[in-house]
């Protein structure tokens, strides 16, 4: 029974990890076609023609190096304001004793309820000044990945145990101090899910991106990847190449980041 059992349990994880890879599969075969084949009836299949030219074409026809600094620009200083401000923001609220934090935690979760599209119009006109530059993305990205991030740090703070902190105290250590050398040390693992959490939002956004950017030197991957629809026609399997590079980066966050992000579930599991 207990073989049955197995057995039924790898088969269903085989499928859901079938199900959930084949959208990269099609990404990288669909890169690899030309428009005749695409449209020709080979769209699951592979590449009857792998045409590698795509690729070379992306990279002569756009700026698309000069596009991933700018997204590793942003996206970079997204996740470290992020994690400064939510680490900080949560260590006051769980740690330290004051009468408006839990007013102001509410105020955080608020935050949650706002989608970014719908309050696109105050932030460009709020944001002018700053249009054309990598704030007027930062700026926004920090601010609404701020409450998810608290979320997070919230709940595994007040897991953590009290005692080195009350030690460090003792031995005449400052709230920064314990701060920067404790506490963001044992949340590190969970900072590692946040990081990523935060690095999907800021380098896969759009709106904002090709809203509040138009020059060149400044746009993100995702803007520019746009440039290859072309106005009459346009060359999928070069989109699809597009799509694949602007996809790299993320698997390498992932697999840099992805054994602090085990230990994270693992600690949430042990603590639950």
């Amino acid at each position: 029974m207990k073989k049955k059992t197995k057995i039924i349990t790898r088969i269903i994880l085989f499928l859901v990890a079938v199900i959930q890879l084949f959208p990269l599969y099609w990404m990288i075969t669909f890169s690899l076609k030309g428009n005749q084949e695409i449209f020709g009836g080979n769209i699951l299949g592979f590449p009857q023609q792998w045409l590698w030219e795509n690729y070379r074409s992306v990279f002569a026809e756009t700026n698309v190096l000069r596009y991933m600094v700018n997204s590793i620009i942003v996206t970079g200083l997204t996740i470290f304001f992020t994690l400064l401000l939510a680490s900080m923001a949560t260590y006051a609220i769980v740690r330290l004793k004051w009468k408006l934090s839990r007013a102001v935690n509410m105020i955080f979760m608020m935050g949650m309820m706002l989608s970014m599209h719908g309050v696109l119009l105050p932030l460009f006109i709020n944001l002018k000044p700053l249009l054309d530059t990598y704030w007027s993305l930062v700026l926004p990205y920090v601010a609404f990945n701020l409450p998810l991030a608290i979320l997070i740090l919230v709940g595994t703070l007040e897991q953590l145990p009290r005692e080195l902190e009350e030690a460090a105290f003792i031995d005449g250590a400052s709230i920064y101090r314990i701060f920067y050398t404790i506490i963001l040390p044992l949340l590190a693992p969970i900072l590692s899910t946040v990081a990523i959490l935060t690095f999907l939002s800021a380098w896969n956004e759009m709106m904002l991106a090709v809203t509040f950017i138009n020059s060149d030197s400044v746009k993100t991957i995702t803007v520019g990847i746009m440039e290859l629809v072309g106005e009459y026609s346009t060359n999928w399997g070069q989109l699809g190449a597009g799509l694949v590079i602007a996809t790299v980066p993320i698997f390498i966050i992932y697999i840099a980041l992805s054994d602090n992000v085990q230990k994270s579930l693992a600690i949430g599991a042990i603590k639950g």
